[in-house]
């Protein structure tokens, strides 16, 4: 089994949504709780911030038009290509419920899960952005809404609630909507609680593993075929990027000062398998 390599300090409290493109100048993610959006610069190591004083909900994705989304606590925002907020939808709910994970869908769309924050089961549901800025609600019944990819050609999304845990696979139509939603792999329980994932372009998927001290990939048919070990047991999200890096954050959330020193750091491996290219909001 393959082991990543601690890349940071510890540098976060709650590490989560990582994204990969060249756009974005790299990989970027978030510091959740603190409300950080985070940005490596591959070439010294150092870490940026860029504090936008919400709670942020692991999605940053680059617009068409330049510049990139961030989901806030319970709103989508847009910022300019200097990191500038250009606009940011009224609150879309009252009450201690907040976005948490989600993906750009094939028509550039982007869908956004939630969670209550005593994790309530079945509370939450997921949202979608429009090219226009409406917000739909597409279903609910959700807990712990995570990871969330699709497939290069688009035809196939892999979902995360990781209350349920699984990852569940649905059909996606010409129109991009998602359909016959289905269990496609059980986690073992003992393997931690699935969390962030991300698609490879062979159709494979890679699951971030909460308490799991690991990312394991599956195979288009749900096969195991890959555990890659993590030096910190929240392992919370996965990126992969065009030369087969993949790149993996971390949580210290709910950890005593002191513990687990790894923990909130980000990590790096060499896997051999390139990403989906990470898909641009029509914004």
């Amino acid at each position: 089994m393959p082991t990543a390599s601690q890349i940071t300090d510890s540098v976060t409290y709650h590490g989560e949504g990582a994204v990969w493109h060249e756009g974005l100048g790299g990989l970027r993610w978030v510091d959740m709780l603190e409300g950080d959006v985070l940005s490596l610069d591959e070439r010294t190591g150092s870490v940026s911030r860029l504090h936008t004083g919400s709670p942020v909900a692991c999605v940053v994705r680059p617009r068409t038009t330049g510049g990139f989304m961030v989901a806030l606590e319970r709103s989508f925002a847009a910022y300019d290509a200097d990191e500038r907020r250009e606009w940011e939808t009224p609150p879309l709910w009252e009450g201690a419920i907040r976005f948490n994970e989600g993906a750009v869908d094939p028509k550039g769309r982007l869908l956004l899960g939630q969670m209550a924050y005593d994790a309530a089961e079945g509370a939450s549901a997921m949202f979608r952005l429009g090219a226009d800025r409406s917000v739909e609600r597409l279903f609910g019944g959700l807990t712990i809404s995570n990871g969330l990819g699709f497939t290069a050609d688009g035809s196939r999304a892999y979902f995360a609630d990781t209350a349920t845990g699984r990852i569940d696979v649905f059909d996606v139509t010409d129109e991009g909507e998602l359909t016959e939603r289905r269990p496609f792999v059980t986690i073992p329980e003992d393997a931690g609680g699935p969390d962030g994932l991300c698609v490879d372009v062979d159709g494979g998927f890679w699951v971030a593993l909460y308490n799991g001290h690991a990312v394991r990939r599956y195979s288009a048919s749900g096969e195991l075929t890959e555990i890659v070990e993590v030096g910190a047991a929240r392992v919370t999200s996965c990126a992969l990027t065009p030369d087969g890096t993949l790149y993996i954050t971390t949580s210290r959330e709910g950890l005593a000062p002191g513990e687990e020193p790894a923990a909130g750091a980000l990590f790096r491996a060499s896997v051999g398998v390139a990403g989906v290219p990470i898909r641009t909001v029509e914004l």
